[in-house]
């Protein structure tokens, strides 16, 4: 498959940290874990510096669905259910995605979030581009570029996905799920923000206490987003939870929060290991994560 090749003059701006406000659109596993739930209330309430137009549900397979279509129905279901507690209008604004992994690049998952972001990034100006935020399997971006290659002109993609490029593997749940879709992604040329998980994200522990500490009873999200990780466990005792998705979402708050630099695209191994090469395009890629300010501004936010 062939892309539109940018310069590099623009590459390299796309991929400069974001200063004032983006408009973004999420594309989420949201029952896979608890992690999209925070990460979905994140963006919707920080609206000084994200304007979030659409999300989309992503497939996912594990045990807590019965397949990928199963997967995407369940997140699908829990936007609506937080959109509700924040009273926002799910109307022309939530869409189902894709019901299955991509199994071949000449016939890409077609879905209403894959329509809706060919749509809406194509409609983008030039210098306004539309920033695709995705926390779990890539497959609705993957499939969007391969049936538009265009909006890669339009489109800045920040992914949780992956782990750390320092790591001894890429073995990750949102790239192993389709690992066709991620190869699609970094091999493209689109804009890239990764955000890794084993050695950056990890950092973003909290516990029950915490929680109850400052967001449980204080809003009725709060108090659902505290009773959905107390449910991870049985025993609370020194215990704590990554909530890793909220690292896309402060990365375009405030980068500094999230520091990242520009590396050479890797390639993913059929070991599932990373392989680089110093001819590739440049993606921005996280190596750290500021824990604190981050759940600050979160619980903040939420209690309000």
């Amino acid at each position: 498959m062939q892309f539109p090749k940018l310069s590099a003059q623009l590459l390299l701006k796309r991929l400069e940290p974001p200063a004032g406000k983006v408009r973004m659109v999420l594309d989420t596993d949201t029952y896979n874990e608890v992690d999209d739930q925070f990460a979905l209330t994140y963006a919707l309430k920080s609206k000084e510096k994200i304007d979030l137009e659409a999300v989309y549900a992503a497939p996912f397979y594990n045990e807590r669905s019965t397949s990928p279509k199963e997967g995407m129905e369940l997140s699908y279901t829990e936007i609506l259910k937080i959109l509700g507690m924040l009273k926002v209008d799910a109307n022309n604004f939530a869409f189902k995605g894709s019901t299955d992994y991509l199994k071949n690049i000449e016939k890409p998952e077609e879905s209403d979030a894959v329509r809706d972001l060919i749509n809406r990034a194509m409609k983008s100006d030039d210098d306004d581009p539309l920033y695709v935020v995705a926390i779990g399997a890539i497959t609705n971006i993957a499939s969007a570029m391969l049936i538009e290659p265009d909006i890669i002109r339009k489109i800045v993609v920040v992914w949780l996905g992956g782990n750390a490029l320092f790591w001894d593997n890429a073995t990750e749940f949102n790239l192993s799920q389709d690992i066709l879709s991620a190869r699609i992604v970094f091999d493209s040329g689109v804009p890239l923000v990764q955000i890794p998980c084993a050695g950056v994200t990890t950092h973003l522990l909290t516990t029950i206490s915490e929680l109850e500490q400052y967001i449980d009873g204080k809003s009725e999200i709060g108090t659902y987003l505290t009773s959905i990780v107390r449910s991870y466990t049985n025993d609370p005792f020194a215990w704590s939870k990554v909530i890793w998705d909220i690292s896309t979402i402060a990365w375009l708050i405030n980068p500094g929060w999230v520091p990242t630099h520009l590396v050479h695209s890797p390639i993913i191994t059929d070991h599932n290991t990373w392989s680089f090469d110093q001819s590739r395009h440049f993606i921005r890629s996280a190596y750290f994560i500021y824990r604190d300010p981050i759940f600050a501004d979160l619980f903040r936010k939420i209690a309000n």
